[in-house]
């Protein structure tokens, strides 16, 4: 296990009868907000309306920010900083998923940046201050809400990149099962996939004694597996929306990777291929991964050997059962669990040929190989891009 430093200063609030608590925490940061949003369905779902009511009980002023998109757009972030400045807003409040949320994340910074904000993104600039940051989420997913990662993209250039920093940890978040109830089947698996993948990126890792985090990321990734089945086929349960949601949160708030080096490649596989086809990020990595999986456990079998048995329930090593069966049998499974919920398999199920696949390798490996588990050359991406056609 590595030596690590690990810090995380977003209060969590859980539960149906924590959003009263929006109006407490309105109080400290400021009396004007910019409230952002997506396309909408928090009108639809109830959620603008109670958020509404806890801004106005805290004599908050509002200024909207609606229509975030699916993968954020640099030219919006440069609109919600705009507002800031034009309003003096004292802080932001971000109403969504994910993709809102990592808006407004880019909004805080921006409106105390000076320059053009994709520096940032690019990483040719670096952030320096941020308003506060408020979050109500309404989708189980990325784990924005409790950490200080963003993803950005740019439709004039088609480039998606992370970026990340302290400075824009959310202050507090919100999490109520029952705004995430409405939330339609094909998007909770999304969002299933991307937590999942979360876990996948940490716990594949070659670093030794490191059986808690193993431990947490196979408790985790169980409690997904138990649970989404349940869920996909009663949307409305609470029970099964607030245990998606906890496990959204907990894959990605830096307690997975405490001690250890995970690899990540796969999102940056993920990330090109939105950025030049505009898809969904879950179903772009319930794609990618299992042929990533392929590929890492040819030289890596027994890492996917104790995924299958510890999570999937696959029959371990012995009796003439090699790893490299094992590993089979668990790719196998993972590929039949995403398929019964729903997820894509195939590029082609986006409407994606070859012609862009080794523009979109070069992106990938345009600073040279990807990947920490196992490091994926230009050669290999393109080679998991084709199986994944």
């Amino acid at each position: 296990m590595r030596s690590f430093a690990y810090w995380n200063p977003t209060k969590l609030y859980y539960g149906d009868d924590q959003v009263g608590q929006l109006a407490a925490e309105s109080k400290k940061l400021g009396s004007r907000v910019l409230l952002v949003y997506g396309g909408g369905s928090i009108h639809r779902n109830g959620v603008y309306d109670a958020v509404m009511r806890e801004l106005s009980a805290a004599g908050a002023e509002v200024v909207e920010l609606s229509g975030v998109e699916p993968n954020p757009r640099v030219s919006t972030v440069r609109r919600g900083a705009e507002l800031c400045r034009e309003h003096r807003i004292d802080w932001v409040l971000a109403a969504g998923g994910g993709s809102v949320i990592d808006c407004a994340k880019a909004i805080a910074a921006a409106a105390k940046y000076d320059g053009d904000f994709w520096d940032v993104v690019t990483k040719k600039a670096t952030a320096t201050d941020a308003l506060p940051l408020g979050t109500v989420l309404t989708l189980a997913a990325t784990g924005s809400e409790m950490n200080a990662n963003s993803v950005i993209s740019n439709a004039d250039t088609q480039e998606k990149h992370g970026w990340s920093s302290s400075l824009v940890y959310p202050r507090f978040s919100i999490l109520a099962p029952s705004f995430t109830a409405t939330a339609p089947l094909d998007q909770t698996v999304y969002g299933i996939v991307d937590m999942m993948s979360h876990v996948f990126e940490q716990y594949f890792h070659h670093d030794a004694n490191a059986p808690v985090q193993d431990g947490f990321c196979e408790s985790i990734l169980r409690a997904v597996v138990q649970t989404a089945p349940k869920l996909a086929a009663d949307l409305g349960n609470p029970e099964h929306r607030g245990t998606i949601l906890y496990c959204g949160t907990v894959a990605l708030n830096g307690l997975l990777s405490m001690g250890i080096r995970g690899d990540w490649a796969n999102h940056d596989m993920e990330h090109a291929v939105s950025a030049v086809y505009d898809i969904p990020h879950g179903g772009g990595l319930a794609i990618l991964f299992p042929h990533w999986m392929d590929m890492a456990s040819r030289k890596h079998p027994e890492k996917f050997a104790q995924l299958g048995v510890n999570v999937f329930g696959v029959k371990g090593v012995g009796e003439g059962r090699t790893a490299e069966k094992v590993a089979e049998e668990a790719i196998a499974a993972l590929r039949a669990f995403w398929t019964s919920l729903g997820a894509p398999a195939r590029l082609s199920d986006y409407g994606i040929d070859g012609s862009q696949l080794e523009r979109m390798a070069g992106m990938v490996t345009a600073n040279g190989p990807r990947g920490h588990f196992v490091s994926l050359s230009r050669e290999d991406v393109l080679a998991i891009y084709r199986s994944a056609l």
